[in-house]
């Protein structure tokens, strides 16, 4: 049996794990290996041979089947990829940033070159998501995500909930466990989620969602006093990541903290695990929950699209049908300001008489309702210390209450799920 000949962008923790795991395969050969640094010391022992320092070496070698690129970023993985396209060769990528901003143009080109990209790593490490979307749930009709999809903000997060701990302490100690990284700018404040969900709604839905139309929003402004009051009043908060999508094609994609009831599975996905819940019809709502990242979980859905590959290649002309891109169509986005969802604020107010009553009137004013209203004490400043949590009610509306919220400083607000 001949073997699938595979080249590999990138040795660093995901590419030491795919190595690894495919060291003893029988139809998989690795052939070439391109990484920055020939001569650092790695956690896995490559025969010098097989390592290059210039990706183009890889990305144009006839001997090559399929381009694994685990490097991350646009540029320069957007050429390596396309040239390999271009050079006849399949490609595998772990690659969420490059997918979410240029995913149409290389998803177009495959096409034109009849090559089949596969990104099952690319969204949530080792949970299986993409395939299962796009053969077993390929005859529903999904119209909402609510997932976790960042395992170092979902770690912060539980931390933060379990030790009553600042979000500023929990970081460091993140840091220095290596779960967040020294810049931790693209977890925290959301752009990892973003790029996951930018295109696993473009999957589920089968319309395409643009990243600039994703609204994002992280977890810097979360206090371990909100952590404290959700738990009161029966929540905990996550930072999840939604899309919804009614039947006009209005597609409603965003990333931001939520407080997520008790009894909803997210809420208890705790310290760096990824979960997705799926609804649609005729399926009904499904949760698949799992490792979001690491050296092994990340390899283990690399691994799957190579073998995916490897099971066609050669028999047929056109590898894997149902695996490609065959949106036609772009999702008309929500703006943030046009969405309904309930609200927890939290409001530092003076301590004076009918300060209750009036936030309640100003909320009234807008039609807004309260579903839950707390003060606990006076502080030493003569200030009072208020929880608020609406009922549902726009976005645009909440601005508006709490514009008008001028003597009071407003801590924290916090959209509540369903």
């Amino acid at each position: 049996m001949n073997k699938l000949r595979i080249g590999i962008i990138g040795l660093g923790t995901v590419g030491c794990g795919v190595y690894k795991t495919l060291q003893n395969s029988d139809n998989i050969e690795i052939v070439q290996i391109a990484v920055k640094n020939i001569n650092k010391q790695r956690g896995v022992d490559v025969p010098s041979g097989m390592l290059t320092d210039n990706p183009y070496d890889l990305v144009h070698n006839p001997s090559i089947d399929v381009v694994v690129e685990l490097i991350g970023g646009v540029e320069p993985a957007y050429d390596y990829i396309s040239e390999a396209i271009k050079s006849g060769k399949h490609i595998v990528t772990a690659n969420k940033e490059l997918l979410a901003k240029r995913g149409e143009e290389l998803f177009n080109l495959a096409e034109e070159y009849n090559k089949v990209v596969l990104y099952e790593a690319a969204i949530a490490g080792g949970i299986p998501i993409i395939m299962p979307i796009k053969t077993i749930l390929a005859g529903n009709k999904i119209n909402k995500i609510q997932a976790i999809l960042n395992g170092t903000t979902n770690y912060i997060l539980t931390k933060m909930d379990v030790d009553g701990a600042s979000y500023e302490d929990v970081l460091k100690e993140a840091q220095q466990l290596g779960y967040a990284e020294t810049d931790p700018t693209g977890d925290v404040e959301g752009f990892d989620a973003a790029y996951k969900i930018t295109t696993l709604a473009t999957i589920a839905f089968k319309k395409r969602v643009k990243i600039e139309n994703v609204y994002r929003e992280g977890i810097t402004k979360i206090r371990k006093e909100d952590m404290a009051k959700a738990n009161e009043f029966g929540y905990k908060i996550k930072l999840i990541a939604s899309a919804t999508i009614d039947e006009n094609d209005n597609a409603d994609v965003r990333v931001h903290p939520m407080l997520v009831p008790k009894d909803n599975l997210l809420a208890h996905t705790d310290y760096v695990t990824n979960a997705v819940l799926i609804s649609g019809h005729p399926i009904g709502s499904i949760v698949l929950s799992g490792p979001g990242a690491g050296e092994f979980p990340t390899a283990s859905s690399v691994v799957g699209d190579i073998l995916a590959i490897a099971a066609e290649f050669g028999k047929t002309d056109y590898l894997l049908p149902m695996m490609r891109c065959n949106h036609t169509s772009t999702a008309n986005p929500v703006k943030i300001d046009n969405t309904y969802n309930k609200y927890y604020i939290s409001i530092t107010a003076p301590n004076a008489i009918g300060v209750i009553a009036k936030i309640g009137t100003i909320c009234a004013s807008k039609n807004i309702s309260l579903s839950s209203i707390l003060q606990k004490g006076v502080s030493d400043d003569n200030t009072a210390d208020i929880t608020v949590i609406t009922e549902s009610c726009q976005e645009k509306l909440i601005k508006e209450v709490v514009n008008e919220l001028s003597d009071c400083t407003i801590n924290s607000i916090i959209r509540v799920a369903d």
